[in-house]
């Protein structure tokens, strides 16, 4: 049987995604798996200090994964980051 999470628990999650970058970057990384900084600064046409301290946010939430490639980072998404995507996916539509 699942463990059910806390409020508290579910809150962070929530927070986590709380903002339209972090938002498309959980989208981006649906549509492609392993993309880095660089990638995504490129597509959102956004700023990289900015896009890095999103990323940053969504790790701590634990929505996505990070892992080091030499001098780039590979970003993906983690099971519950695909969770919540399916749920904006779904979101989105209504």
């Amino acid at each position: 049987m699942t463990k059910l999470k806390t409020a508290k628990q579910m809150e962070w999650h929530l927070k986590g995604m709380a903002n339209h970058y972090r938002i498309q970057i959980l989208l981006l990384l649906a549509e492609r798996e392993k993309i880095t900084l660089g990638d995504i600064v490129k597509m959102l046409s956004a700023n990289e200090k900015t896009i890095g301290e999103h990323t940053r946010r969504l790790y701590l939430a634990g929505l996505i994964n990070k892992k080091y490639r030499g001098t780039a980072v590979e970003h993906t998404l983690s099971p519950y980051g695909k969770t919540f995507v399916q749920f904006l996916k779904s979101f989105q539509r209504t």
